[in-house]
């Protein structure tokens, strides 16, 4: 038996295995979000949500998974069929890959790569081939101009993001994550959160445009487009695109999390639990994911210009202005 555990705690077999475990893992985050997702929503809007499902509704994301297996999956006739079905896939396996560089606690990652930024903002640049798959790929006005403002807003927001990043790389010296969540140690006064705010504010804004959320929907635009690039996605092809949309999200939150408020960090170092420091990842995975979901329900959706105004004119100028003084610093007191 311990011969057995050893091999599989060798490669390939490690890799395999951790691997299968983060799809399941991402799976089971989408359906948690989702379920969270209306409730959150229920209460700001002083209803209850999702009440009748197993005890509170906690069944509910199962009863979703289930309807959506036996609805008929329908695909136009004109579409580009192999496009079409391609893009669901192209949209989740790079919110499902990422999570294999990210430290949920002490010696608990997958991939500890020396390069785990640079591999973290490479794939998800590759979300936004599925958004323009899925709008090709469909054959529809209102499928294409989705994609067409999700490909502009995803590349647009992208800038702000990796300049967002570049005073956390200056402040630790390294790419790898776990890097990252090392320096912070010490206590909550040691999160970079509090000496890069301003890029703090810069990647939480640019992250919700990115996941394509309340008030940078403009892809889906129910109002408008009616959906926009998902319009002709039904079953679970829709299912897979909700779902790496969900999955983004907890991604985000996790990045946030690990970039700028410590990771896995306890926030005293008597309240430093060993092995079991994925709980405060966890929660403070959690907390962030909440202030996203209540942004949804409080913030209404921005116009083209104004999206692109904020990117451009408001948050690039402001990363590049805190890099320098990042740097300024760094020289100056070593």
């Amino acid at each position: 038996m311990g011969a057995f555990v050893n091999a599989l705690d060798q490669e390939p077999w490690r890799f395999i295995i951790s691997f299968l475990v983060i799809i399941v893992l991402t799976l089971n985050t989408a359906a948690i979000l989702t379920l969270a997702e209306r409730k959150v929503a229920g209460y700001i809007q002083l209803r209850y949500g999702p009440n009748r499902t197993g005890f509170r509704g906690i069944l509910q994301p199962a009863a979703d998974v289930i309807k959506l297996f036996v609805k008929e999956n329908v695909a136009p006739g004109r579409a580009d069929r192999w496009v079409f079905l391609a893009a669901p896939i192209a949209m989740f396996i790079p919110a499902a890959v990422i999570w294999m560089v990210v430290p949920f606690a002490p010696k608990a990652v997958v991939t500890n790569l020396n390069i785990g930024l640079l591999f973290v903002v490479s794939t998800t640049s590759i979300g936004a081939l599925g958004v323009i798959m899925a709008g090709y790929g469909s054959h529809s006005n209102f499928s294409l101009l989705g994609a067409l403002r999700g490909a502009a807003q995803m590349i647009s927001y992208e800038v702000p993001l990796i300049l967002s990043l570049l005073g956390t790389i200056i402040l630790t010296g390294s790419l790898s994550l776990s890097d990252v969540v090392d320096k912070q140690a010490g206590g909550f006064w040691h999160w970079y959160i509090w000496s890069q705010l301003p890029m703090f504010a810069v990647f939480y804004i640019a992250s919700i445009a990115e996941v394509k959320r309340v008030p940078f929907d403009l892809p889906e635009g129910e109002s408008e487009i009616v959906g926009g690039y998902q319009i002709e996605y039904s079953g679970m092809t829709w299912a897979m695109i909700q779902a790496s949309e969900f999955a983004s999200m907890g991604l985000m939150s996790a990045i946030t999390v690990t970039l700028f408020l410590g990771g896995w960090q306890p926030p005293f170092e008597f309240l430093d639990l060993g092995n079991f420091d994925w709980i405060w990842f966890s929660l403070k995975a959690a907390l962030v994911m909440f202030t996203l979901q209540w942004v949804r329900w409080s913030v209404p959706r921005f116009r083209m210009d104004q999206l692109m105004d904020l990117g451009w004119k408001v948050l690039v100028p402001l990363s590049l202005v805190w890099l320098l003084v990042t740097a300024a610093g760094t020289l100056i007191v070593g």
